[in-house]
């Protein structure tokens, strides 16, 4: 039977939910007068009239922080972690500033993938709503003609990855001379992967009189170092708080030797029996082999990594977005910028190499709601105890040991009583036992 009294539910612009339980719903009306609004944030009635019409009806941290500061035309560093609605915080100012009658390019969007490029894109178009703003996207991976002759209709936003900028500078079919916003997003992911030289190159072709936006989950040294070089006085919005990422989430570490490392992986699909889950590699020949052995038995399960085809990799994203993809095994590639809301299970089958990966893997996950927390799994070799440790002190938390019942997670095999000088050598799973394996978590 429901209850006569609903809990009221509003949405963030993350998407996420916010649920007021029954205990504090009856001063709700009391606390809205003092939670944030769009309205308090000098945003135009044609630019709120679409956020309504979205759903949206409370800014997150950093967008009630960053618009109000954008809108005033100044440089500013917003360090906020993923999936905390950064891309909202600067398009919102953006869209409210543009000069309709310009036939000029009056901000450009850099950002490290393909991928977090499209979904910057596609919230700029939704946005937009119904005004006349055109977003290009310019990518690698795609056929370049069609982006040419889309900047030739004179776009107000680009939206892009640098090695494909700095191309269509070369050609002289970008021109960045009028710009008013340019914009770093993830700027700690685009110079970890090596693109701090193409930055540096597309900030000297800027006019110098341009607003600079740095979003960031982590400010660096080379992060630092570039916003001093190319940012005039930047006001820094610092809500990082990454503790926050993974307190809402179970997280545990699996002790295990390299080569049992698959068979565990089976063990803790069967045992969690997770609704959607991203198992990370850190490499894309590990991603591919453990691909290779599950997709023979199971038709959701999906791969995603540098060697694959944009259209593939377009693909795998929409299917992960829609539910349709159940197991995705994946290198970093989708570890940042990548908001999808229906992740319930992390599995670090390898290690990440730095503390901030882990976090930005971890934070893939309990985005459904207040009340879905996520889980995330770390398998560590007997040599990684150190790395271990530095994801601990990062994160200022212990990880706790997860325990099969009945199974040695460290040897991978089953736990049973023999008789005295009687040897056990477990046997491997024959065909119909790996089928019946996956039928359970199909």
């Amino acid at each position: 039977m429901k209850s006569a009294f609903q809990t009221p539910i509003a949405k963030d612009m993350t998407g996420a939910s916010l649920k007021i339980d029954s205990t504090s719903a009856k001063h709700l009306m009391a606390a809205t007068e003092t939670l944030p609004t769009f309205e308090s944030l000098n945003l135009n009635s044609e630019l709120l009239d679409t956020i309504k019409s979205l759903g949206f009806t409370a800014p997150t941290p950093i967008q009630k922080e960053l618009i109000p500061v954008a809108l005033t035309g100044v440089d500013c560093i917003g360090q906020a972690r993923t999936g905390t609605g950064k891309t909202a915080a600067f398009a919102l100012p953006i869209l409210q500033n543009l000069n309709r009658k310009s036939q000029h390019i009056q901000a450009l969007v850099l950002a490290p993938t393909r991928e977090l490029s499209e979904q910057v894109a596609q919230e700029f178009r939704y946005l937009a709503g119904g005004s006349p703003c055109e977003v290009v996207l310019t990518v690698g991976g795609r056929p370049l003609g069609p982006q040419i002759k889309s900047l030739e209709r004179y776009p107000q936003v680009v939206i892009g990855t640098p090695g494909r900028v700095i191309d269509l500078i070369q050609r002289k079919v970008l021109k960045l001379d009028h710009i008013s916003t340019m914009v770093l997003d993830e700027a700690d992911r685009m110079l970890d992967i090596g693109f701090r030289k193409d930055i540096e190159r597309i900030l000297r072709s800027c006019n110098d009189d341009r607003q600079t936006l740095l979003l960031s989950a982590t400010l660096p040294d080379q992060v630092q170092q570039l916003a001093n070089r190319f940012m005039r006085e930047p006001r820094r919005i610092d809500l990082s708080d990454d503790h926050v990422v993974v307190d809402t989430i179970e997280q545990f570490y699996c002790t295990v030797e390299r080569k049992n490392k698959f068979q565990l992986l089976i063990k803790l699909l069967i045992q969690e029996r997770p609704s959607q889950a991203i198992v990370f590699c850190r490499t894309k020949r590990s991603a591919h082999e453990i691909y290779t052995k599950i997709q023979k038995y199971l038709s959701d399960v999906e791969a995603i990594h540098g060697d694959l085809q944009q259209r593939k990799r377009d693909q795998v994203i929409r299917r992960l977005r829609d539910g349709r993809a159940r197991l995705v095994i994946a290198t970093d590639i989708v570890g940042r910028g990548i908001d999808i809301s229906g992740i319930s299970h992390i599995i670090n089958y390898d290690i990440p190499e730095g503390s901030d990966d882990y976090i930005h893997r971890v934070g893939r996950t309990g985005r459904m709601s207040s009340d879905s927390d996520g889980r995330a799994f770390t398998f560590v070799t007997p040599e990684q105890g150190g790395e271990l440790t530095k994801i601990e002190m990062r994160i200022n938390q212990l990880l706790q040991e997860y325990q099969f019942e009945g199974y040695d997670a460290f040897s991978a095999r089953e736990i049973r009583t023999v008789p005295e000088n009687e040897a056990f050598v477990p046997t491997p799973a024959s065909e119909q036992e790996w089928d019946s394996i996956f039928d359970e978590l199909s």
